[in-house]
């Protein structure tokens, strides 16, 4: 136990005097002794890569997990040494809403097929996504990490010794000169003597630390190539799922526009009709049509349609629809490409392209 209080005194007296020491080189009231050039010019450039290190570990966090409170959990079960817990991504979350309306939708409806198309693409870009923040996390933040929290630290703790043998020699210098008779000059040379062969120790081991920050760079180089591979292979996946999805959706039924092809079949004459008298203008011709006049429109034009919804119609030169109906659609010159000429029977009126299937 007394052992334990001398300690504990004697460690006391000695941060005590390099306070003292430490606080009178601030005032200019005591001498310091400097580190060599080199040294000096190594300590810079780690503290330079440690705080370059850190902010380029903290965004790439933010990048790889925008939500906060997420990373927080992370950072937690990290340190208690537990698994994090598998977290969807918002892309596999949208591309499961998208599933799960579809289904209230109807499968079967083009919004519907639509949004089952969309979210499986959803979901893939999703996995897609979490594959590269599990390769990025291992191959670029976790080297970032070790460095900070392990080599950084070890410097740390050896700058902090090398400051202290510093203090400790410039005491024992300060005690050299005041000491006035002979027995304490011998005393105060051979405790500086002593401190001076552990400040130069210490200053070797910091600087042989200090230098391996090259070796950091190196590794740290070679880290950021392969986070560059990984984000290159991420965007390259995820551009092939958007043009295999592109090319499904142009597979299905497009209830909102209509094919350019398909209008120019309805615009262009027949043969047959070539050598006709010049036909009315298109004003005439659609008020003629929608009064349902004798006259009937150009055979080739002509051609069926599956309706997708039922509509009501707005007035009278609109034809109301029911879903799944079967009616002959064709266009006249000058009519708005949005709306086609739909006839049911005797029946004739404008009808919305969107609620229609054009059949071949």
């Amino acid at each position: 136990m007394d052992f334990n209080v001398k300690k504990l005194a004697s460690d006391a007296g000695v941060f005590f005097t390099r306070a003292v020491q430490f606080t009178e080189e601030k005032l200019g009231q005591a001498e310091k002794t400097e580190l060599d050039v080199h040294l000096e010019n190594l300590l810079a450039r780690a503290d330079c890569t440690k705080n370059w290190t850190e902010k380029i570990f903290r965004q790439t966090e933010v990048l790889l997990q925008p939500n906060p409170s997420a990373r927080i959990e992370e950072f937690f079960y990290e340190k208690l040494d537990r698994k994090v817990p598998s977290r969807a991504t918002n892309g596999e979350l949208l591309g499961q809403y998208m599933l799960d309306a579809a289904k209230d939708f109807g499968p079967s409806t083009p919004y519907g097929s639509t949004l089952i198309k969309v979210g499986e693409s959803q979901r893939k870009l999703g996995g897609t996504e979490r594959e590269f923040i599990q390769s990025s996390a291992i191959s670029f933040l976790t080297p970032l990490r070790n460095f900070l929290e392990g080599d950084w630290r070890t410097i740390s703790k050896e700058r902090r010794l090398l400051e202290n043998r510093r203090l400790d020699l410039d005491i024992c210098k300060a005690r050299l000169k005041k000491a006035k008779v002979a027995e304490a000059k011998a005393s105060a040379e051979m405790e500086l003597r002593v401190a001076q062969t552990e400040f130069d120790r210490q200053a070797e081991v910091t600087r042989l630390l200090l230098e391996g920050i090259s070796s950091t760079h190196v590794h740290h180089l070679r880290c950021l190539h392969e986070f560059v591979e990984a984000q290159a292979a991420y965007y390259a996946q995820c551009h092939l799922h958007m043009l295999e999805l592109q090319k499904e959706l142009s597979r299905l039924p497009n209830a909102f526009a209509v094919n350019p092809s398909s209008l120019a079949a309805f615009s262009s004459p027949s043969p047959s009709t070539s050598a006709s008298p010049a036909p009315p203008t298109p004003a005439t011709l659609e008020t003629d049509t929608l009064k349902g006049e004798e006259g009937r429109p150009p055979a080739s034009g002509s051609r069926k349609a599956k309706v997708l919804y039922d509509y009501d119609a707005a007035d009278t030169s609109e034809l109301s629809l029911l879903a799944d109906e079967l009616i002959t659609v064709y266009t006249v010159p000058g009519m708005d490409p949005d709306w086609l000429i739909g006839e049911r029977g005797n029946q004739k009126g404008k009808v919305p392209v969107t609620y229609l299937e054009l059949l071949s």
